[in-house]
């Protein structure tokens, strides 16, 4: 609700609002990339435990689909724990 009286105070934001600037704090410290790099090592060190030799086409095509599911598997896991028991 808008104060009809002048501006809000610098305190009241609304949670889009909080959820908007949560989210930029949270890219510019480049939690992507570092999510992206933990599961490109453990891929490579699967890669590597298992002897599995592919073409970098191959390499980057599964890395993608690995990288998908585990990212569907995580949403997943916290749409669960958010629903009321």
């Amino acid at each position: 609700m808008k104060n009809p009286f002048g501006p809000e105070p610098e305190s009241f934001h609304s949670y889009d609002d909080l959820k908007k600037r949560m989210l930029a704090l949270i890219q510019t410290r480049k939690v992507y990339d570092q999510i992206f790099q933990v599961v490109q090592n453990a891929y490579e060190n699967a890669l590597n435990t298992e002897n599995v030799v592919l073409s970098r086409a191959e390499r980057k095509r599964m890395f993608a689909q690995i990288l998908k599911a585990i990212l569907e598997d995580m949403i997943q896991k916290l749409e669960s724990r958010s629903r009321p028991s």
